[in-house]
């Protein structure tokens, strides 16, 4: 961290390192050109594709609380928030999630609990970051 950068809160060298691996699908390894037209030589950059644009982080805030919502409905975990990579904030959506979750699963089934994860994830994360999202302040 000797860059100036400064540590966020609820984020490990795991959640950091797994959540990039999860978001490239893999690693992708090689030595090509240096992303130049030409190589070094000429300076001219190539343009990015479309496909690799930056997420938007309530998108990334959504697939994670998706996810780790799935994994606690099925009984598979249930940590801290600190151990599962997420922000308070985060870990108050995933809650509230897997409450509507259970009982959906219960009522309807596995499906329906699967597909309302995947609607109140969205919702939670866009709401959460329409009203500010993750502040400067420890435990959010």
């Amino acid at each position: 961290m000797g860059t100036g950068a400064v540590p966020r809160p609820g984020l490990t060298v795991f959640g950091l390192w797994s959540g990039l691996v999860f978001l490239t699908g893999g690693l992708a390894t090689g030595c090509g050109n240096s992303g130049t037209v030409d190589g070094p030589r000429t300076g001219r950059t190539v343009s990015a594709p479309a496909s690799s644009r930056a997420t938007p982080p309530e998108e990334l805030c959504a697939r994670v609380v998706a996810s780790w919502s799935r994994r606690v409905l099925d009984g598979d975990t249930y940590g801290d928030y600190q151990t599962m990579g997420l922000s308070n904030g985060q870990y108050e959506i995933l809650r509230t999630v897997v409450d509507a979750a259970r009982a959906v699963k219960k009522r309807q089934g596995a499906r329906a609990a699967d597909v309302l994860i995947d609607h109140r994830a969205r919702e939670g994360c866009a709401d959460w970051y329409r009203r500010g999202g993750p502040s400067k302040g420890p435990w959010q």
